[in-house]
């Protein structure tokens, strides 16, 4: 992440009310609230938890943000990205607001500060990711802190039937019971019913508790195109002919990072400028591009899937999956970057029947069998001294065929069995070189159960067939009440 120095900042607000009204006026430059905000922060404010559904740039962030400014204390916002943390924060201190985020970017010497920060009451805003919370220091800030309010943001990341789950966000009953069992907001823009009954199971609430409030999904200024492809030529064309239509704004969705590369030298000897963002740039790289699409001097990107959360620019003009996404909760996400600025946007999905091989691949490399997870505990217990000399690759190289370079079997199977207790670690999984792994208990009847296992794995079948469904579908119409009926509207 490229550091820029302090955040330009308006003296910190000292509100002399807590009327929802006054500080939207005060400190967001609002005249009125949207669609259910009120409703939301109106109960939550009288102590009662809530299940937000809005669409991308639908306001969801006010329904925690309005609350923890009207009352005291402060409010832990769990986010599941850094850079998303980053963005939230400087945009609140812009407004005077004392926020803060805690992760991974901060040096021991400014998180010590922070913690020193939270214990004292410093700040109204806390945003933090779910492992955060196996820190001991970090807790023990906690510990010294009033937290009146728990803010799930990105929520279907808790469900393990969600398009983006990640086992710590099954400690999130563990969480809110540590925190005090705080007022809880949990909010997201795609989560079918099913996912949305998950969310409550595992935050420990039930419906009657949680209600959901529910926007809709409809952006009618939005136009969902799907045209058939049959090579790399015919979508190499199509991403052009898109982009060329569209004019300045245009996001290009790959699933895999070496399409994107070929796609883009093909693209720059054609003339048409774009820049690239995946995970294999480093922090400063991805902020960089970032911030030139934002700023409007780069008028495209070709990117993964990684792009987009947390992109403050209201004038995407055109979303091209040139690759299918693994769900419609992915696609509908992704979508949700175009036209935030009410104007016409159009989103085309580019479909080759090629591309679900890809996606099946992905699914089976995301769900490890039981078979994995003993080979994976077999290694670290009898070759732990090798792990740690050698770093992650060491089980790599043992492990996975190297051949498929996104087979992220390993990094799931690590993150499962820590989570189930079966490993400790003495570091961040990021830090590859570094890493000493203890196995400290014995494999749960979850990851040897190769039935529920196979479960799992065909419920993202199930969601990629949802994906082949919606793109058949004949028209704009059509393909958008698809989408309602899927999201349960």
């Amino acid at each position: 992440m490229r550091t820029t120095g302090p955040v330009a900042r308006r003296p910190e607000i000292r509100l002399t009310t807590t009327d929802p009204l006054d500080v939207l006026h005060q400190t967001f430059g609002h005249a009125a609230f949207r669609g259910r905000q009120r409703a939301v922060i109106d109960r939550v404010l009288g102590g009662g938890h809530a299940l937000v559904l809005a669409p991308t740039g639908g306001g969801k962030s006010l329904c925690y943000q309005v609350p923890a400014l009207c009352r005291p204390g402060v409010a832990v916002v769990l986010s599941p990205l850094i850079a998303l943390m980053k963005d939230q924060v400087d945009a609140l201190a812009r407004r005077g607001v004392a926020a803060t985020y805690v992760n991974s970017s901060l040096g021991r010497r400014e998180r010590e500060a922070r913690y020193a920060g939270l214990a004292a009451g410093a700040y109204r805003l806390l945003y933090v990711t779910p492992e955060r919370f196996r820190k001991p220091d970090f807790n023990a800030a906690l510990d010294a802190a009033d937290v009146s309010l728990l803010a799930v943001d990105e929520a279907h990341c808790i469900s393990q039937w969600g398009h983006d789950f990640r086992p710590d966000y099954s400690r999130l009953a563990e969480i809110r019971e540590r925190l005090g069992r705080p007022v809880t907001v949990a909010l997201t823009a795609t989560a079918t019913p099913a996912v949305q009954a998950d969310i409550r199971r595992q935050l420990g609430l039930t419906e009657c508790q949680m209600p959901a409030f529910h926007e809709g999904i409809d952006r009618p200024n939005l136009t969902l195109d799907v045209e058939d492809i049959y090579d790399e030529d015919d979508k190499l064309d199509a991403v052009r002919r898109c982009a060329a239509a569209a004019g300045p704004g245009v996001i290009v969705y790959f699933a895999l990072i070496r399409t994107l590369r070929s796609f883009s030298e093909r693209l720059r000897a054609a003339g048409f400028p774009h820049l690239n963002y995946h995970g294999e740039l480093d922090r400063r790289q991805r902020r960089d591009v970032q911030d030139d699409f934002t700023a409007g001097r780069a008028p495209a990107v070709l990117a993964t899937n990684a792009f987009g959360m947390g992109i403050d620019k209201a004038d995407v003009r055109a979303v091209v999956h040139a690759e299918l996404p693994g769900s419609l909760e992915s696609y509908y996400q992704e979508i949700g970057r175009a036209g935030r600025d009410g104007a016409p946007a159009r989103c085309t999905l580019l479909y080759d029947q090629r591309d679900l091989a890809t996606q099946m691949e992905f699914l089976r490399w995301a769900h490890p069998d039981a078979g994995f997870y003993r080979r994976t505990l077999d290694l670290i217990e009898h070759d732990g001294e090798r792990v740690h000399a050698e770093g992650l690759e060491y089980l790599r190289r043992k492990l996975l065929d190297r051949r498929w370079r996104h087979d992220r079997r390993l990094d799931t199977a690590l993150a499962m069995l820590e989570r189930h207790g079966v490993l400790s670690r003495d570091s961040d999984w990021r830090d590859e070189d570094h890493v000493r792994l203890e196995v400290v208990g014995d494999l749960p009847a979850a990851l040897t159960d190769d039935a529920a296992l196979a479960a799992r794995r065909r419920a993202g079948q199930e969601k990629l067939l949802a994906l082949v469904n919606y793109a058949k579908r004949p028209d704009d119409a059509a393909r958008k009440a698809f989408l309602n009926d899927y999201f349960g509207v």
